[in-house]
């Protein structure tokens, strides 16, 4: 799937992976479980914390234009998620409301405040919109393998969940403290993107069939489904869950590192 989606694209899965995760959260049978990929947390506190995500995440798009993020007041009454399910469940409702609300008002092009300037991404209401659809989507795994029913991420999240891994979270300015390098990922559903690593930072590119097909051309690469790619990226897998090609030492130090340190 290279199809490039648009604003209402984005809307309409921030929609559809919170109603799943809201469906998990709904079938579990306690919200004190253990969330295995966050143990620190229960159930609960991962709705809350993704719930609070999502109010921050209107705050700031409401708030358009802004060299810093708008104050907690502005989404956080410091009351918290409430506890009984059924309220929980009606919070997290609201606090997506609040988030697409948010996007519908402002449209695509909403100069906002973001974390990523340094990124070739745009600082804008439609990128907001893009990072939020893998962020909820990777949290909603989260609470499926909370309640034992994994789910990998649907196609169009993940394709275009990893393109902006690359984009918005990978690339940067920020130069890159180990060798230079060179990394390649490639998903099964057809597309790659290629990583390189420098003095200069870190720059993403998409590749065609024809450069994704030269085995020689990169230090690192790292296959799979789309899916798989996003989660192993956000530490929901091991490294080991996708298949690995070259110096593996590469994907190590990419872990380790915090451009913004």
């Amino acid at each position: 799937m290279n199809t490039t989606l648009t604003f209402p694209d984005h809307l309409r899965l921030i929609n559809e992976r919170s109603a799943a995760f809201r469906a998990a959260v709904a079938a579990a049978p306690s919200l004190d479980l253990p969330v295995p990929t966050h143990p620190e947390r229960t159930l609960f506190d991962l709705v809350q914390h993704v719930g609070l995500g999502r109010r921050k995440s209107a705050a700031i798009v409401a708030a358009g234009p802004a060299d810093a993020p708008p104050e907690t007041s502005a989404w956080d009454d410091g009351r918290g998620a409430p506890r009984e399910r059924a309220a929980l469940l009606a919070w997290w409702t609201e606090s997506v409301e609040h988030l697409t609300s948010a996007l519908r008002v402002a449209g695509p092009d909403r100069g906002c405040w973001t974390w990523w300037d340094d990124s070739p991404s745009p600082q804008t209401s439609g990128a907001w919109a893009r990072r939020q659809v893998p962020e909820i989507a990777v949290h909603t795994y989260d609470a499926q393998l909370t309640v034992g029913a994994p789910q990998p991420l649907p196609e169009e999240v993940a394709l275009d969940g990893f393109d902006d891994c690359q984009f918005t979270l990978c690339a940067t300015t920020v130069a890159w403290p180990h060798e230079p390098a060179v990394v390649d990922y490639h998903a099964t559903e057809g597309r790659s993107w290629r990583l390189r690593l420098s003095p200069e930072g870190a720059q993403a590119a998409h590749l065609t069939p024809a450069a994704a097909a030269d085995p020689d051309a990169a230090d690192a690469s790292a296959r799979g489904t789309a899916s798989d790619l996003v989660l192993m990226f956000y530490g929901r897998i091991p490294l080991e869950a996708v298949e690995l090609d070259g110096d593996r030492q590469v994907f190590d130090q990419l872990i380790a590192w915090d451009p913004s340190v």
